[in-house]
């Protein structure tokens, strides 16, 4: 057999080869644009030279802890400076970084910092609640390094006596960061919040992380010194790796602790924010916001939404306020989001209930994807491209997670037959464009927030007046979905509505409960299995 020439003394070696991380990008943009404002937040600048020396600071910082390669390093950050830089100093120590969501009970945060056996734990003083209950109950003991914003000062209570900017004051600006090992290496850790019982930790790889970056320039329209504002929670699949995307193009990341109105309208105006992302909610705010909350601005907005696609009158209206819509789909499992629904020229002479048809589908695979379709997921083949033949959303490719931490089974099953299984019910249409049409894991999308129907029932049957019950997801202006509640109670037993929320609010995050509650006979089969397909018919009327 004849050796293949093009094998033969050109191998990998140092000059040509490099694994794939996003870290590098920051050391780039430093480099070339060290002058660039990097960070906004209040009244605080960071220009890319300043952004990249503190984060190898607070790498240097992690690295006199010990925290090294195998190691996870916690964070219970809002959208502030210190989760920016934490998005690459623990990258650089080769450790793995877990962004928690702010907005979970203490039960969960603390599963989740004992699973990923956490070593270094930083905390927001807004948090500090929260987290000293979730600390009393879990087993590791991780390092506390407490942070209070400087320019939103906190009142929660201080967790620890090393305080954030000492702790990065005692690292090195000069830190010799490491490239990873392997671009396989993982990079981050990031929990499901849509399964039945204890969430599942996704773990993502370098390589995906750094093709996230290229997918989401392209895909998001960002050219050269972008200014984002932060709306979407950056614990939330690591922001859509949008931390290191802007990177790429020496963006400006423009910091929002909390999403309200009159703080959006005013960094649109005064910053020209020309991208922001998030779900259906965000949106809400903007549309809903009083006269004396808006700020006029005269240039568009690149607007980039998930999660259950709004009604066509926000989508309009959202238009008409001076910001441009791209709708993405993805999991958790993905990176966030791996699908655009690109917009075709030719769909802007159709009529509007056609356009409006073509909004609302998931669409294309992002470019860094190797491939995205439907398939029957018991034969593993395509369904038809008809546009109505319903089948199980498959991905495939660099921006799918190496797996779920400490999970075998569940990773085994999530990729039977060489693709991610996304448990998403959709559609395959002519042109190729895919179109969710149910949830298989019975998630209900709130405000870009995954809740499992499942996790609410449970509770609600723990309820002694309740006899059967099932949660669906009803559409909201607002939040995209919210959970609707339709309880059959027992013989002879009475419940309000304020009665049965009051008990879930002591059980679920608040962003869980249900939002309506309709007391009724729940409809079932005849061996008992209730019919949630004729409850989604009823939420609909």
């Amino acid at each position: 057999m004849t050796a293949n020439p093009y094998e033969q003394n050109l191998d990998r070696n140092p000059a040509n080869h490099q694994p794939l991380t996003p870290v590098t990008f920051l050391e780039r943009a430093a480099k070339v644009y060290p002058n660039q404002t990097a960070i906004v937040h209040g009244n605080a600048r960071l220009n890319y030279a300043e952004f990249y020396a503190r984060a190898r600071r607070l790498a240097s910082a992690l690295a006199g802890k010990y925290i090294s390669k195998g190691d996870t390093v916690s964070v219970m950050l809002a959208n502030t400076p210190p989760m920016l830089e934490a998005h690459y100093a623990v990258p650089m120590t080769g450790a793995v970084l877990h962004s928690i969501n702010t907005r979970l009970d203490a039960p969960i945060i603390a599963f989740q910092l004992d699973h990923a056996n956490t070593k270094v734990l930083f905390v927001d003083r807004e948090f500090s609640a929260v987290v000293k209950e979730a600390l009393a109950q879990a087993k590791v003991k991780p390092l506390i390094i407490d942070y209070q914003d400087p320019e939103f000062p906190q009142a929660g209570e201080q967790l620890s006596y090393t305080e954030y900017e000492e702790f990065v004051a005692s690292g090195d600006p000069g830190f010799a960061w490491k490239m990873p090992d392997d671009e396989w290496d993982a990079i981050s850790l990031n929990y499901t919040s849509g399964t039945t019982g204890n969430p599942k930790g996704v773990v993502y790889h370098n390589r995906g992380a750094g093709l996230m970056c290229y997918s989401n320039t392209i895909a998001t329209g960002m050219g050269r010194f972008p200014v984002y504002l932060w709306t979407l929670p950056m614990f939330h699949c690591n922001g859509w790796c949008f931390p290191w995307s802007l990177s790429t193009v020496a963006g400006t990341h423009i910091c929002l602790r909390w999403v309200r109105a009159p703080a959006m309208y005013d960094a649109i105006a005064d910053h020209k924010v020309t991208h922001l992302s998030g779900a259906p909610i965000v949106m809400s705010v903007l549309l809903n916001a009083k006269p004396e909350e808006r700020r006029k601005f005269d240039h568009t907005v690149s607007f980039n939404h998930a999660a259950a696609p709004p009604p066509q009158a926000v989508l309009n209206e959202m238009a008409a306020a001076g910001f441009n819509l791209t709708h993405l789909y993805g999991l958790t499992e993905t990176y966030g989001p791996a699908v655009i629904n690109e917009w075709n020229p030719a769909w802007d002479d159709l009529s509007p209930e056609a356009i409006a048809d073509k909004r609302i589908r998931q669409g294309v695979r992002y470019v860094t994807l190797e491939d995205l379709t439907v398939m029957d997921p018991q034969t593993m083949t395509s369904v038809p491209a008809d546009g109505e033949t319903l089948g199980e959303v498959m991905f495939r490719g660099n921006n799918v997670m190496k797996g779920y931490l400490k999970n075998p089974k569940s990773t085994d099953e999530a990729f039977a037959g060489g693709w991610f299984h996304s448990g998403d019910l959709g559609v395959l249409h002519p042109d190729g464009y895919i179109q969710l049409k149910d949830r298989s894991k019975d998630i209900i999308i709130s405000g870009g927030e995954n809740i499992s129907s499942i996790e609410v029932e449970d509770v609600l049957y723990d309820h002694p007046a309740v006899a059967y019950c099932a949660v669906v997801a009803k559409q909201d202006v607002k939040w995209g979905e919210t959970p609707c509640a339709f309880i059959e109670l027992k013989p002879g037993a009475t419940l309000t509505t304020d009665e049965i929320t009051a008990f879930c609010r002591e059980r679920l995050a608040h962003y869980k409960c249900p939002r309506h509650v309709i007391f009724s006979e729940v409809p079932k089969t005849s061996t008992g299995k209730i019919q949630k397909f004729k409850l989604r018919e009823m939420v609909k009327d």
